[in-house]
């Protein structure tokens, strides 16, 4: 898979021929819900995905249909359906580093008292798809599904920094038309952080994604252009930067390539 695939499209942007707009554009709709966004009407919709609201009623109403909406007459507004649960767990499920990683990351959470992630890319975001915690901690914890931003997090510099030069500037040209007048400083730590994984085999997120939680974080690349990237983290009053740099990272960076090696024998 081409790791450049799946970006938004630019309005007016042209198309190959093979491309099916309708599709795309219902997929716009789903992709529009967000964790804990609950029932959204064809207005909120409409404004989330820049498409008219003559077209939005017609694609809730397809969607609907089909299983990947479900409609409340007394809200007037939708929510996802099950439909859409049975793709992600389709998609989660046959995932053969998740299964793999899943006991060795839990192994590290207990050793290092912080919370173990695994994500990938959707977009300009992150996605979790296994997270481990330690079994005493019970705050700070993620959900399979969350989304963090790939400009400031750990795992979302790890993702551009083990990506070829030129993949990555294709990124960073997005990220910038998003960040606004946050640009200079989020160019700038994204930048540190591909040098930081060339010389040090980490890259780190202080405070920068939040400002009460520090992370750490190893990216993993299979064949066909897979990057996932692997994090450890939490709160700053628990984990300080020189405990992850110099406590956590050497683990970390050793079960990533444990888990690389039992992947290439799978």
């Amino acid at each position: 898979m081409n790791s450049l695939s799946g970006l938004p499209r630019e309005k007016g942007e042209e198309t190959d021929r093979k491309f099916i707009e309708a599709l795309a554009r219902g997929l716009d709709v789903l992709r529009a819900f967000k964790p804990g966004d609950g029932f959204l009407g064809n207005q909120e919709l409409a404004q989330r995905t820049g498409l008219p609201k003559s077209s939005i009623s017609r694609f809730t109403y397809t969607l609907t249909k089909l299983g990947y909406l479900t409609y409340s007459e007394r809200l007037e507004k939708y929510q996802l359906g099950s439909g859409v649960l049975a793709l992600g767990y389709a998609y989660v499920s046959n995932l053969a580093v998740r299964q793999i990683a899943r006991p060795l990351m839990q192994e590290l959470a207990e050793n290092t008292g912080t919370a173990v992630g695994l994500a990938g890319r959707d977009r300009l975001d992150m996605i979790y798809i296994e997270y481990s915690a330690p079994s005493k901690v019970k705050t700070f914890r993620h959900e399979i599904g969350d989304r963090i931003s790939m400009a400031t997090s750990a795992v979302g510099r790890a993702y551009l920094a083990a990506l070829p030069d030129d993949e990555r500037a294709y990124f960073l040209n997005y990220i910038e038309k998003k960040s606004g007048d946050t640009w200079p400083a989020i160019k700038a730590g994204i930048e540190r952080e591909v040098e930081s994984l060339r010389q040090k085999g980490y890259c780190t997120s202080f405070g920068e994604w939040d400002k009460d939680v520090n992370g750490i974080s190893v990216p993993l690349t299979l064949g066909e252009g897979h990057i996932y990237t692997f994090n450890c983290g939490g709160p700053t009053y628990r984990l300080s930067q020189e405990y992850l740099r110099n406590e956590v990272a050497p683990q970390l960076k050793n079960m990533v390539r444990n888990i690389e090696a039992m992947i290439i024998r799978y």
